[in-house]
């Protein structure tokens, strides 16, 4: 496809973009795109970031994925947490865990995100499975995750689950803890708590709080997802086949309140769009993956991973948006 041709379709979407948006506005040729030329805007939008973009589109009841970069692994960083989610679901849908039942967090397990660790500092944390879920889901807290993660059977038990569900493109190898590690490069983590690991990290090494992108790690197949992986998994939990119908409503709720990102899937849509999604972000990896509802009820699912940019958080942010809106409008006009 001719360049032209694409900044057509891409202009007509960005004139799109200003609220209120009440009819389609897109010019006939951008109504008629296909799921070709849909790839093609979004290797466009790719363009402004020195790193790899990876998106997967499709839309919920349709047969049809357009994608970027598919088959490529990019670090989950947070966007696991929606596997962690679904174990923990199968749990309570098993009636071995329920959402009310409270568990105790262990100091040690304190990992540094906002939630948690800054907001209860001190001994003496019980949260009920609910709270757990909905801290991990909104605010991204990844102390509330590496709890769940127990509760969830490890990493290997949320790894069976997504097996279990027909996802092979996607597995989970460690805990939030373990995976900023391996981002920072601390090998052999040994002193008892996280704190205590990442200031002796930073003592040793002052550099690595101004490193660049993490290029083994971008690449590691471990804690990592295709784009398309990833919205089979949204488009299964969507379904219902995930879990069971009241457990399928209650984590989509939950995603749908997510506190991040605001600027990424969300960024350039009307502000009374409905997303269900989830993000990621770990040194030069921005993540955003949900499931958008557009004013007619139609809704896609959609997953765009960012690694090793170095431009900045702007950038990664408006690539997503970017892809987030272009997707949008195409879905808004085609039949």
């Amino acid at each position: 496809m001719r360049r032209a041709s694409i900044m057509v379709f891409v202009s007509a979407a960005l004139l799109a973009s200003a609220p209120p948006l009440t009819a389609p506005a897109l010019a006939a040729p951008a109504v008629a795109a296909t799921q070709s030329r849909l790839s093609d805007a979004f290797k466009l939008f790719a363009e402004q970031t020195d790193g790899t973009v990876g998106v997967a589109v499709q839309a919920i009841g349709g047969k049809e994925m357009a994608t970027l970069n598919a088959g490529t692994t990019f670090p989950m960083a947070s966007t696991f947490k929606i596997a962690v989610a679904g174990k923990i679901f199968e749990r309570i849908d098993k009636g071995e865990l329920t959402l009310d039942q409270m568990v105790t967090v262990d100091p040690k397990l304190l990992v540094g995100s906002y939630g948690m660790a800054i907001q209860t500092p001190h001994p003496g944390i019980a949260l009920s499975v609910y709270n757990l879920l909905e801290f991990m889901i909104t605010q991204s807290d990844n102390t509330s995750t590496d709890v769940l993660v127990q509760l969830a059977g490890g990493p290997a038990g949320v790894t069976a689950w997504l097996r279990g569900q027909g996802i092979s493109g996607q597995r989970v190898d460690g805990d939030t803890a373990h995976l900023i590690y391996r981002a920072m490069g601390i090998e052999n983590p040994s002193l008892p708590t996280f704190k205590e690991n990442v200031e002796a990290a930073y003592k040793a090494d002052p550099t690595m709080r101004s490193r660049g992108p993490n290029i083994p790690f971008n690449a590691d197949p471990r804690d990592a997802s295709t784009p398309e992986a990833m919205v089979q998994l949204l488009l299964r939990i969507h379904s219902g086949k995930a879990m069971s119908a009241k457990s399928t409503k209650t984590l989509i709720e939950i995603m749908e309140r997510c506190r991040t990102g605001e600027k990424r899937l969300k960024g350039l849509l009307p502000s009374d769009t409905v997303v269900a999604h989830k993000t990621g972000t770990l040194n030069s990896v921005a993540n955003d993956v949900g499931i958008i509802t557009l004013p007619n009820g139609k809704q896609f699912a959609i997953a765009v991973f960012v690694k090793g940019d170095t431009k900045g958080k702007d950038v990664q942010d408006k690539v997503i948006a970017d892809i987030a809106r272009v997707a949008y409008d195409h879905f808004l006009t085609v039949n």
